[in-house]
């Protein structure tokens, strides 16, 4: 022996800058609940990285974490810490960090109803008083073109308008970075393509950063670059999209393999979970 250490290969991730950064941290409820516990992640510049578990796993909570609204729920981070550009963020108010470049398209949309879907884009700019606003709306619409066509209240739109309101709302604030949570819940499967659609267009067009919570594996890899999947509030599994569809695991357990019954990978004695935290 030469006396010379092997080292791991660095993984995809590593080898691109960070936009974000999610360093090894607990996040409690109500100072007793424990929810995350030793998360960490990265989410590179220009790229969709896709966060997948099952229901209960943490991923909301890992968004609301990043965009400052745990407080919300009586949430807290109680350990490590969120970079942004370089920035540490966990602590400081919502409004300052979606100032700074992050805002969060919440699940279950989360648009105002009495509003039309004009005065709910104005509303997404509520950080900006530049006169930039209005030619910015025409962009939302030349991505969204029914909404251009909806006067009326935005509770009267369709699942699928709504959703594209949602994002468009997103949009107004100029983002670096877009958190997604569940785009495709409630909608059908030919609205969930669409939308899917345009996620992907907004990252190849316009450059946005996005971070993608979604139960619909198939679709959420198809646009992502790189994911993480997460069980009990920690990651424990990462790897390209293209890793991620290959790895039996994953097609079985996310992608409707073979099998009726959904395992989880805490109780699967040949997989080895990344310790990647102390």
């Amino acid at each position: 022996m030469d006396g010379t250490v092997a080292t791991a290969p660095k993984r995809w991730v590593d080898t691109l800058p960070a936009l974000l950064e999610v360093n090894n941290i607990e996040v409690v409820y109500n100072d007793v609940i424990l929810v995350l516990r030793g998360l960490s992640l990265k989410v590179p510049e220009g790229k969709i990285v896709a966060l997948l578990g099952a229901n209960g796993a943490g991923k909301s909570t890992t968004l609301k974490a990043i965009s400052g609204l745990l407080k919300t729920e009586e949430g807290e981070i109680t350990r490590g810490e969120i970079r942004f550009a370089g920035e540490r963020i966990d602590g400081l108010d919502p409004d300052r960090i979606v100032r700074k470049g992050i805002f969060q398209v919440m699940e279950g949309r989360r648009i105002v109803a009495d509003m039309t879907p004009h005065e709910n884009l104005r509303l997404g700019a509520f950080t900006r008083s530049d006169s930039e606003v209005k030619a910015d709306i025409e962009r939302v619409y030349a991505y969204f073109p029914r909404l251009k066509e909806r006067t009326g209240l935005a509770g009267y739109l369709s699942g699928g308008e709504q959703q594209m309101l949602a994002i468009g709302r997103a949009l107004m604030a100029r983002p670096k970075l877009i958190l997604m949570d569940e785009p495709s819940m409630g909608l059908s499967p030919l609205l969930v393509k669409e939308v899917f659609g345009i996620i992907r267009r907004l990252n190849e067009e316009l450059g946005i950063t996005i971070l993608l919570v979604e139960q619909n594996a198939r679709m959420a890899l198809s646009v992502a670059s790189y994911g993480y999947v997460m069980e009990q509030g920690k990651i424990v599994l990462d790897g390209t999209a293209e890793e991620l569809s290959a790895n039996e695991d994953v097609k079985e357990f996310y992608l409707g393999g073979h099998g009726t019954e959904r395992k989880r990978f805490k109780n699967l004695k040949s997989y080895k979970r990344r310790k990647r935290w102390l």
